[in-house]
């Protein structure tokens, strides 16, 4: 597996994850001594570890990881789509500034299955823990996260959306796109969408969703012209093959729960925080 960077983002990734639960499993008021001591740290260290990669306090980032947080985002922080304050699909609301350009599959390509088509795919650390990362000479077409699941069901996961397609292990090819999507570089990052045409609008819409901020699925279904499709609408956004670069994790249901999450709800809740965490920082 391919390290992205010297700090250990992965490792940072699991530490927080065994944070979640023992928030969940304890009281969100546990204190950092109390949660430093379940990660077998030092409350110094714990600290450390957290404001490296967050840039906040763990207390702070402790409140961000709680289930209400979803809530206070959809107060706080709700975005309407059609005036979303990221320029285009991309510019200064994105995360690390990314600038994502992109390209979609036609719907005649699409209906093959990958038939014809050439897939890259490697290991890679990220700060979410071990991603497995897809792309064709066009740009990125998949990302999934395994902390949640085997390495085996995420590669049988991606690979069964484009069965047809000829799979080649070479993540040297994949490297600098993904050092750029994990804010490790400033190239920009093509991204190539297999899906059929309803799917495609409903990720560049999630897309517009700048971080730090979040939309509802139905606020979704409005904006590409389907308001009465908020159930299908939810199956796009969980079909969404590029974890993370097409927030699908940025929408939630309008009474304030998360919704669902392919790579699970912890991964959800975790990269909600860690956008969160950011935006303050």
């Amino acid at each position: 597996m391919q390290t992205l960077t010297e700090d250990t983002h992965g490792y940072h990734f699991h530490v927080m994850r065994r944070a979640l639960d023992v928030i969940d499993s304890n009281d969100p008021s546990v204190t950092l001594e109390e949660l430093a001591a379940q990660m077998n740290m030092s409350p110094a260290h714990f600290q450390r570890v957290f404001s490296r990669w967050v840039g906040v306090s763990p207390k702070r980032y402790q409140q961000y990881l709680t289930l209400g947080h979803a809530k206070a985002l959809l107060s706080e922080r709700f975005t309407t789509l059609e005036t979303a304050h990221a320029a285009g699909l991309s510019g200064g609301g994105r995360l690390h500034d990314l600038f994502l350009r992109w390209e979609a599959m036609s719907p005649g390509d699409f209906a093959r299955k990958g038939d014809g088509l050439t897939i890259f795919w490697g290991w890679f650390e990220s700060p979410f823990g071990p991603a497995l990362v897809m792309g064709t000479e066009k740009g990125l077409c998949g990302i999934g996260f395994t902390s949640e699941c085997s390495e085996e069901e995420a590669m049988l996961d991606l690979r069964s959306r484009w069965p047809n397609a000829t799979y080649l292990e070479a993540p040297d090819r994949l490297a600098p796109w993904v050092k750029s999507a994990f804010g490790q570089a400033e190239e920009d990052v093509p991204l190539f969408m297999i899906g059929a045409p309803f799917q495609i609008k409903v990720w560049e819409a999630l897309m517009r969703i700048p971080s730090g901020h979040v939309t509802t699925y139905s606020e979704i279904a409005e904006f590409i012209g389907h308001p009465k499709a908020v159930r299908a609408v939810g199956t796009a956004v969980g079909r969404n093959p590029i974890s993370y670069l097409i927030p699908c994790h940025r929408a939630l249901r309008k009474s304030g729960g998360l919704g669902g999450y392919h790579w699970g709800l912890p991964v959800k809740r975790s990269i909600l925080a860690w956008e969160s965490a950011r935006a303050e920082a």
